[in-house]
């Protein structure tokens, strides 16, 4: 179902719910951080999300030793974190997604954007190249 509670089609991006946040991966460190650029956030509780490419690009910069975190096994933390939760929609649906994203060659960014995208969810993010390619309402600055 999606947010305004119609019943949504297998592969289809649900209705327009705004209400729900898409977090980036420097979202989830900012929060894992307690950071102040989190601070945006609070106002959201209970309604964070996070794309499981979240997890395979904080794997990457752990493999890569880029980022700072502040635990050993970064990935488990955010797994087992009760102030978000998965968002896993149709791989193929969200890839569709990224074929008009040709402003980034980041794998990653492209992922998470389409993800956002195809749920039709604010994106929370620093990123500036995420904040000035998406649509403004489907951004949330940190």
């Amino acid at each position: 179902m999606g947010g305004t509670g119609s019943v949504d089609a297998p592969g289809q991006p649900p209705a327009t719910d705004t209400a729900m946040i898409l977090l980036d991966t420097n979202a989830v460190l900012f929060l894992l951080a307690a950071h102040p650029r989190a601070a945006p956030l609070r106002a959201h509780a209970g309604r964070l999300r996070f794309s499981p490419v979240v997890l395979m690009e904080m794997q990457f910069l752990q493999e890569i030793g880029r980022g700072k975190f502040t635990t050993d096994n970064p990935v488990d933390a955010v797994a087992r974190d009760a102030r978000w939760e998965v968002d896993d929609p149709p791989l193929a649906a969200v890839v569709r997604h990224t074929l008009d994203l040709r402003w980034t060659r980041d794998p990653f960014d492209r992922l998470v954007a389409a993800h956002a995208l195809f749920r039709n969810w604010r994106l929370a993010t620093s990123d500036r190249s995420l904040l000035d390619n998406l649509p403004t309402h489907l951004t949330l600055p940190l």
